[in-house]
């Protein structure tokens, strides 16, 4: 993964916990020496270790650490560093779940190694979808709760998730069913 994704984690932890618990979750993991880069690749390892002695060293699950770092890439980074594709691709979740395979291809042009996740939206009714998520990375299920949790938040749209569907073979399959209030 680019180092963008590494600054994120830095980022919900100095935020929420501040410098020195960044800096004890980074010796732990082994990357006491390290600055990331953002344009820089790092293997996707770097990334779960750092996800993984994050939970350690704060003492709460690994679902609850991908679940808040989903929910700080779009209310953070996202509107930091894409705020102009974000809101162009749509006035509301539905439409920019839609058109997310647009919204990567524009991120592709800026990291062209960048490796997303690919996305097909049924539309059920007015307020409610299915989004079937497809990723070559195993075990970030609960960063796209977070994802869809912060795009709740970034388009004022309360809704429900429900989790219909989970794989992990080769590729994670998840089906989410998002219901807009």
């Amino acid at each position: 993964m680019y180092g963008l994704v590494n600054q994120g984690i830095q980022g919900l932890i100095i935020e929420n916990y501040g410098s020195a618990i960044w800096e004890k979750i980074k010796a732990k993991a082994g990357y006491e020496d390290v600055t990331f880069l953002a344009s820089h690749l790092y293997d996707d390892s770097v990334t779960f270790s750092l996800a993984t002695t994050a939970a350690e060293v704060l003492d709460i699950s690994l679902e609850n650490v991908l679940k808040a770092f989903g929910k700080y890439w779009v209310l953070n980074i996202g509107k930091e560093k894409y705020g102009t594709l974000m809101k162009s691709g749509g006035d509301n979740i539905i439409q920019f779940l839609k058109n997310l395979p647009n919204f990567h291809s524009r991120v592709m042009l800026i990291y062209p190694n960048a490796q997303p996740p690919e996305f097909k939206v049924d539309v059920i009714n007015e307020n409610t979808i299915h989004l079937h998520y497809y990723s070559s990375r195993i075990g970030l299920t609960d960063f796209m709760f977070g994802l869809i949790d912060g795009l709740s938040e970034f388009f004022d749209a309360p809704c429900s998730v429900n989790h219909l569907n989970h794989s992990e073979t080769e590729i994670t399959y998840d089906l989410f069913e998002i219901i807009v209030h």
